[in-house]
Order: C-alpha cells, then structure tokens, then sequence
C-alpha cells in the first residue's frame, strides 16, 4: 500500500504500481478531470466526514492513455483544517473511512519527520558512509521517541519544542526527572547544611 501527496498524480506510474498489486491511496490535484461512473451510497449516521464515495476514470484522453482502468474516488471533511481532501485510490473493497484514515496516517508520518527536522536541527550527517547514515537515523528515531514518551508521562502540558529547549538547557543539572517533568517551575529544595560540594567520600 502507498500513500502519498499530489506530487504522485503520475498516472503513468500508478499504471505501473497497479500492474504489480499494489494499492495505492494519493491525494488528487484539483483540476483533475474525470467522469463519476458510479456513487457509492454511504452508510447513514456513521462516518459523517465521509462527503463522497464513488467510481471515476479519467475525462482527459491523455491522462486516459496513462491510466486506463477505473478508479475509486472518496473526499474526506478534514475538520482540524477545515478542508475537504480529495482522494483516489484502486482498492475499491474497503470502506471509505478506512481509505480516509491512511490517507491521515500518512500525515502524522510527515509531522514526525518534520520535528525530527526541526526540533534534533538535523540539516545535514557529519558521516557519508551508508553505516554513518544509518546510525544518525536511528538515533534520531530513538530520541525523539524518548522525548515524546517523556512528554506523554508528564503531568505538565508540554510541548514538545519547549520540552527539547528545557532538556538542552538543564542536560547538566542533577534533577528528579520525573518531579522535573511534573512540575518545571518548582523551587528546587535547600540542600542540608551539612552538604559538601565536591566531597567524594
């Protein structure tokens, strides 16, 4: 299964992925044309950010030739942005919501490369080798994991670009992570008077 954004409305290449058994769901432009071939009826009084479910194929005779077969068609209300998506895909058995929802996970995939990006501030690898590469992926993925199941234990509404601020600024100060976490802005407590710093025995 692919799923990918309106730079993939190749017709040529769907031709091919489908050719091969893959299914694919793509975000479609907005001056497509096509023919609605038939409507799906949708279910009553469930998924109610379903607006369309039909089966199209292209209008335009180039886009025709490119990609001959019929297509599904399904227009998802995106209610954080206020925006209707218009999808195509040629995995015409599951539901509508289901195609809506990968279409969505696809989205979350991009905002967590995208603060990989900008909160690790990873512009370029220091190594070139293919293991070098590698190893800087993986320990991206890794600390941001940790930083998101960290902002997920807190009590305190983090977010998490302030999270990664505060953890720079106190990476050498000796804190109870967790009562850290909790409560940020808490007073920490006078050691006792009879504490030395820098005493090791």
């Amino acid at each position: 299964m692919i799923v990918a954004d309106r730079y993939y409305n190749d017709f040529s290449l769907l031709n091919i992925w489908d050719s091969k058994g893959v299914y694919f769901v793509i975000r479609h432009k907005e001056n497509l044309q096509y023919i609605v071939i038939k409507e799906n009826i949708l279910p009553e009084n469930r998924h109610p950010h379903i607006l369309k479910d039909e089966i199209i194929e292209f209008k335009n005779t180039g886009s025709k030739q490119r990609y001959p077969k019929r297509l599904r068609r399904v227009v998802v209300w995106d209610e954080v942005n206020e925006q209707s998506i218009e999808l195509i895909t040629n995995q015409k058995s599951w539901t509508a919501k289901t195609v809506g929802e990968l279409y969505k996970s696809r989205w979350q995939v991009e905002i967590f490369f995208r603060e990989i990006k900008q909160l690790l501030h990873i512009k370029s690898f220091i190594g070139t080798t293919e293991n070098a590469v590698m190893i800087q992926i993986w320990t991206a993925l890794i600390t941001i994991l940790i930083l998101k199941a960290l902002k997920a234990m807190a009590k305190f509404g983090w977010h998490l670009s302030n999270l990664v601020a505060f953890i720079r600024l106190n990476l050498f100060v000796k804190i109870a992570l967790q009562q850290w976490l909790d409560k940020p802005f808490q007073e920490p407590k006078e050691p006792p008077e009879n504490y030395l710093q820098g005493v090791l025995f």
